[in-house]
């Protein structure tokens, strides 16, 4: 086992210390090194030190342009920051870098989404659920993106399939009580599914709304 590969069996075990000591060798053995000061950057992302982790991310693209994974993390203390353009940014240069897996493509449609631009997030939340269909939250964030496009019969089928994955996911009931109350004009069944929201999560308070707004659509 090289000395990248003890630190991140040491980060696992959430031995930092260790973990610091072993990439700061790596380091010092191979300053030239990327991979190594990526793994620092990481050790000092978890241990809350994010500013200095942002320099070993720095430095590791400077020592390789194609860095992908310097990209992502880079690209996640923006999204931590608020920062979401210069995010936004860093994502889609770890996925030019080739770094296409689920987590940067979620991140991605993460970014573009918090910046009100759902429609340029799809694809990338779409993909994000092809590559790990089990992601609750990947499918989830991309039936959101499904209901800002208004196509509600994906939007059900996808809450229908984070609801087979977490049977408790009372946003994925209350989302689907709208759509049933304002798409299918199923009243009945969208009560059922607020009720069911609330039943998961009893201080749910669109939910708790929607089950007023229906109930009192029921009466008249």
């Amino acid at each position: 086992m090289d000395k990248n590969q003890q630190g991140i069996q040491y980060m696992k075990e959430g031995k930092w210390e260790d973990a610091v000591k072993v990439f700061s060798e790596a380091i010092e053995e191979n300053p030239n090194d990327p991979v190594a000061y990526i793994n620092f950057g990481n050790v000092l992302t978890a241990v809350g030190e994010r500013e200095k982790a942002i320099n070993f991310f720095n430095k590791a693209i400077s020592l390789d342009e194609k860095a992908g994974t310097a990209y992502y993390s880079l690209g996640n203390l923006l999204y931590e920051a608020e920062k979401y353009i210069e995010a936004k940014d860093m994502f889609e240069k770890a996925l030019r870098a080739g770094l296409e897996n689920s987590d940067t493509f979620f991140m991605l449609g993460m970014t573009l989404q918090t910046l009100d631009q759902p429609k340029l997030a799809m694809p990338y939340l779409q993909r994000s659920v092809e590559l790990n269909p089990n992601d609750v939250d990947a499918r989830f964030q991309y039936a959101m993106s499904l209901a800002y496009a208004e196509l509600y019969e994906e939007l059900i089928q996808e809450l229908y399939e984070v609801i087979k994955l977490d049977p408790n996911h009372s946003d994925a009931y209350y989302n689907l009580g709208v759509a049933y109350a304002g798409y299918k004009e199923d009243l009945q069944t969208a009560l059922d599914y607020f009720n069911k929201a609330l039943e998961i999560q009893p201080d749910h308070i669109l939910a708790a709304n929607g089950k007023k707004t229906v109930e009192a659509a029921l009466q008249e």
